[in-house]
């Protein structure tokens, strides 16, 4: 349905006017702006979680229900 209807109009030449818009169009460039920029500051707040805390070494536990495979052998 929306094929035909897509064909019609491309048979009749293509000329509509388009939808009318709620706000000028640079408030849509604003809004989208100041959205993103709200969205980068969040996740720039998150960016010092890893150096809350010294690092420690992880002990390999070989009791472990899925232990990491990634100690290539120092913990046995």
């Amino acid at each position: 349905m929306l094929l035909q209807q897509i064909a019609m109009t491309v048979a009749e030449g293509g000329e509509h006017e388009p939808a009318p818009l709620w706000a000028e169009p640079w408030v849509f460039g604003v809004v989208m702006f100041a959205l993103l920029l709200v969205l980068m500051f969040i996740t720039w707040s998150y960016s010092n979680l890893g150096n809350r805390h010294t690092i420690t070494e992880e002990h390999a536990d070989p009791h472990r229900q899925h232990p990491n495979k990634h100690d290539h052998g120092q913990g046995h």
